[in-house]
């Protein structure tokens, strides 16, 4: 096997793909031929513009994105494939098994056997793609604690907003109520069992939907923060309110002088990078992802990709994305 492509992200806006020499596991380690890898419309997009911090690493916990967010660089972390080579110390059964990796894009990588993340045989690759993006849906819903006969309501149906909903859904809630600006998005969202749906700048109508009382409890997705103003109106005495964008840079002024003063509202930010301290002894990473991957099995999210493309069209769709966000739910690269 002669050569691997990458994808390389020089500064805010520009990208290339690199052709390299493929590599040759070490004794302990394998290499993945990648079948496709998802793209991140919220994360990735702040590499892509030059929106993140520059003094946090890439990742709190991958070892393989312990860097400042310096270019040129690597990323993507929704990769899938089959191992085709394993190093002398490795077990040979691995051949042939179909892995996830928190891997950047790219036709072949290398990785310690024990990075990767078996993908059960009911799962399809491209369901399988989907698996960062649900644990951190399924971590959000535990963050958040839904109870019985609680009013929920979640700002933002991009992928994380969607499978988010999925999962609430199944809730015994009183009320699920979700807000996009994208007309598309609403309407899987009430596919997916939401009760209503709403524009962002419909926040009367959504006040009046939920009464003097607000929301029980309120998820912000939608990467913006000027969203959390919206979370704030929506929110009555005592509502919690899980902030699960990152913002990378941007930031916004936040109206804490009025409702939410008075209110006791309980602010609370969610990230999928460890487990919550409430539940730490007895949740771990292998556990979430168990369910994570029942979830991926029950709702298929699939069926939401809407471009495939390989990585030499990278540029053409990271500009698409940037442009009109409206025009893609979820991208995939593909090596096959």
């Amino acid at each position: 096997m002669a050569n691997t492509k990458q994808l390389w992200f020089l500064g805010p806006e520009s990208i290339e793909t690199r052709v390299v020499s493929c590599p040759e596991p070490d004794a302990d380690s394998v290499r993945v031929r990648t079948h496709c890898s998802a793209v991140s419309a919220g994360t990735e997009m702040l590499v892509y513009r030059g929106e993140l911090p520059q003094d946090l690493a890439l990742d709190a916990v991958l070892e393989n994105m312990q860097q400042s967010p310096i270019y040129p660089l690597q990323y993507g972390y929704a990769s899938v494939g089959t191992i085709d080579a394993v190093g002398a110390n490795v077990a040979k059964d691995l051949l042939g098994k179909r892995v996830f990796a928190f891997a950047p894009h790219a036709s072949h990588f290398l990785s310690d056997p024990s990075s990767l993340i078996p993908i059960p045989d009911e799962v399809a690759f491209e369901d399988a793609a989907f698996l960062a993006n649900m644990e951190t849906a399924v971590n959000l819903a535990q963050d958040g604690q839904a109870l019985i006969g609680e009013s929920v309501a979640v700002l933002g149906q991009g992928v994380v907003g969607l499978l988010l909903t999925g999962l609430l859904a199944r809730y015994p809630l009183s009320k699920l109520l979700c807000v996009d600006g994208i007309q598309a998005r609403r309407e899987r969202a009430l596919e997916l069992g939401a009760n209503e749906v709403f524009a962002p700048e419909q926040a009367s109508a959504i006040e009046e939907t939920l009464s003097e009382q607000g929301a029980d409890l309120i998820f912000e997705l939608s990467g913006s923060p000027q969203a959390l103003n919206l979370a704030i109106d929506l929110a009555g005495y005592g509502s919690r309110i899980i902030i699960g964008s990152w913002y990378g840079s941007k930031s916004a002024a936040i109206a804490l002088g009025g409702k939410a003063h008075r209110n006791r509202l309980q602010i609370s930010t969610s990230q999928v990078s460890s487990i919550a301290p409430a539940l730490s002894a007895r949740w771990t990473k292998a556990r979430r992802f168990d369910v994570a991957w029942q979830m991926l099995s029950a709702l298929r999210p699939s069926q939401w990709v809407d471009s495939r493309c390989s990585l030499d069209e990278a540029s053409a769709l990271y500009k698409k994305i940037h442009k009109t966000p409206e025009s893609i739910t979820q991208a995939l690269f593909t090596y096959e």
